[in-house]
Parts: C-alpha cells; structure tokens; sequence
C-alpha cells in the first residue's frame, strides 16, 4: 500500500520570513591556534512564516494542523519565490522562469500562486536554466484565482498574476500560533524543519591567497561594530595588585557585520555565501574599511615601495594584509617590511600594483575571519534580504 501524500501547507507569506541556518563545529583552540571540526557539513535549515488570513483561512489552517501536525509536510520555500518570465496557457508543459536563482530541482514540487493567494502544487520533472518542464499539462481551471482578475480568461494567464517557489519537505518545530486582530483578520505563525539541505555551490568571487574577500558594498552602509580583545586571565590574591596572565598568543579582533542583498539574484548570492563559511568552519579576508594607511606620496606604476603616515610599530607591518581600492577596482597585497623615512614609514609590498597609485588612493587593513556563531539567521523582507554575522580574528 502506498504511502498517503504529505500534505501542502498552501498558505502565502504576507510578512517577513525567517530563515535560521544551524551548522555544528568543534573548536579546538590552544595558546597559538585553533583546530575547527566539522560534526554538521550541511545546515539544518528551519523557516518560519507569518500568514496573513481571513477567517475562513485560519480555520483551514488550523484544521490542517490539526490532521498533520505530527507528520511531515510539503512546505513551499516562499523566501526564494520567483516571478514568471511569461504567461500561461491552458495545458502549458512548461514555466519560463530564471531557475539558477532558486532551489527548483528536477523530480521535485513546485508551489503556484495566483495574486498572492493559495498554492497550488505541480509535479517538476525537469530543471532548465530558462524553465520548468512540468510532468502533466498545466489545468488552469484548478489554480485558485486565476479565471478572475486582469489577465485571466480560463485559457491564459498574466505573468505578472504569477509566483512561483520550490517545495520541501518538512516538519513542523513549534505549535502554529494564530493571533487574531478582529473575527475576519489575523496572522499565522508556523516554523518548519526543512529537510534534503541543498549543497550549494562556492560563490564566485575574488579571493587572495586562497581564501575568499567579502567585499559587498552593503557591509559598508552602516557602522561596523568591532571590539578588540585578547585572551587572558588576571590573578587577583585580594592583598597585592591585579596580575593580567595570557592564556593565548593570539590576538583577537571582533565584529558584527551585517549584509544585505536585494532581489532574486543576490538573494541567492547571499545564501551561496553563508553556505560556503559552513558556520564556524571556513575563513576568509575581510577589510577593515578603516583607512589606516593613508598615502604620504604617489605610487609609479612599478613600484612596491608605499610612503603612509605612522599607524603601527614598525615590527607590527610585517605579514600584514592590505587592499587599496584602486579606481574601477579592488587590489591585495601583503607587507613584507618597513622602515622609517623621515617622520613617515616606508612599507614595502609583496608586488607592484602595475599601475600607478595616485595620493587619495584609499588603503585598509585586510583580517583573516570566520564566522563566530554556528547559528545565522536570515531575515527575508518584501524588498531585501538582511543577515548580521558575528565573526573573530583567526590566526593565519
């Protein structure tokens, strides 16, 4: 006897979606280091949805928890929801949508939505970069909404009507809350466990001595919170005075960043991102954006000599990883010495930008980071995406 198919919680989502990625590491530290273990190599993945229903909606959706709660569920990943490319015709085999910025796979389930309203779900039996080729022909008649509104005539259906999002499976973490504003109008809550956690690919992006530099501009449209710190203990008796002892080499450097990303493309590019540091595990360079080494002279084109106002010892330069922002264009180097010259330092650098370096030219200190927390949460809004992430210093 064949299993019953899960059940659809069909429900769009009229307010923020939130989206918590949990990855599980072993840190590992000693006086001059730290070893990472990864015990999770795919997230669990848990999304929450706030549905905005009339009464005849929260009944449903209070009895459909009440038959299945216990059970698994098709859940339709609202947060990667993508418009239609093109119309639908009655009987249509196939959907026109950019399906490289979703998480559509072939074999799986996709969610419809009229206006905003119920899904409806459909069988995928093949992923294109263009499309979606459906296993049976579309039944316009069986989407909810679609004979009324502009666009509608029962044979043919506006793109512009359309969303469209994959389905997972799923089961529910926490009871479904309804709040009720009035007898007709309230907001569902539900949390979903997802399960079959993708494996994203890499992004693409530039790196420098093979780890990744985060260079998105969101990072820079609000404060970034540092704190510096190192690991010690102090030895108090009570009688004398306060002993500060280290307990490690490191020095460590802390801040919260936050990202945003707005539209289907870097949505998705954000999510590549915090897949690819699988929470705690991977590294990589992350600037300043401080403007510490302001230039005291022009650079020529073959150059690696750089003449900056004081910021450091001179001992401190060494091994320091640097980026100019050089105009239409990013570039990193490391500082391999420094001497005095004058009232200024002269550092030199692991190479020659190739080009000459004009005074301005703005020069940041580039850490080596992870992520600080195995945790991260997504806040998914009508119009952006935003994450903010906790990373630490980690020696090289």
């Amino acid at each position: 006897m064949e299993d019953p198919p899960l059940p659809l919680w069909p429900f769009p989502a009229a307010q923020e979606i939130t989206e918590v990625l949990e990855w599980r590491t072993d840190v590992l530290q000693t006086r001059t280091g730290e070893q990472r273990i990864a015990l999770r190599p795919r997230p669990r993945e848990i999304v929450t949805f706030r549905h905005r229903l009339d009464a005849l909606g929260m009944a449903r959706a209070a009895e459909l928890a009440r038959a299945g709660f216990a059970g698994d569920w098709h859940v339709p990943l609202w947060h990667l929801a993508l418009q239609a490319d093109a119309g639908l015709v009655q009987g249509a085999t196939a959907i026109m949508l950019d399906t490289t910025v979703s998480d559509f796979r072939s074999g799986g389930l996709a969610a419809i939505a009229v206006d905003g309203r119920s899904a409806t779900m459909v069988q995928i039996i093949s992923v294109q970069p263009d499309r979606l080729i459906l296993a049976e022909p579309l039944d316009l008649t069986a989407l909810p909404a679609a004979l009324s509104g502009p666009g509608g005539t029962g044979a043919a259906l506006a793109a512009a009507r359309l969303t469209l999002a994959p389905i997972r499976p799923g089961i529910l973490t926490a009871g479904v809350d309804i709040s009720r504003r009035r007898q007709g109008d309230g907001t569902v809550t539900a949390s979903f466990l997802l399960h079959d956690a993708p494996d994203l690919i890499t992004p693409v992006g530039p790196t420098y001595l093979g780890r990744p530099v985060q260079t998105d501009p969101s990072l820079v449209r609000r404060p970034l919170a540092a704190s510096l710190r190192r690991a010690v203990e102090y030895v108090d008796n009570g009688f004398g005075p306060v002993v500060v002892a280290p307990i490690r080499d490191a020095f460590e450097r802390g801040e919260a960043i936050t990202l945003k990303a707005q539209g289907p493309a870097a949505r998705h590019a954000l999510r590549r991102w915090i897949w690819s540091l699988r929470g705690r595990q991977a590294s990589f360079w992350l600037p300043s954006w401080g403007h510490e080494l302001q230039l005291r002279a022009p650079m020529t084109t073959g150059s690696v000599l750089m003449r900056v106002a004081p910021v450091a010892p001179l001992d401190a330069y060494a091994g320091r990883r640097i980026m100019l922002e050089m105009p239409g264009t990013l570039r990193f180097r490391s500082i391999t010495a420094a001497i005095d010259e004058g009232v200024d330092h002269r550092l030199t650098l692991s190479s020659n930008l190739g080009e000459p370096v004009p005074l301005g030219t703005k020069v940041h200190f580039l850490t080596a980071v992870r992520s600080d927390a195995d945790r991260v949460e997504i806040r998914h809004g009508a119009v952006a995406s935003e994450v903010m992430l906790p990373v630490v210093e980690v020696v090289e």
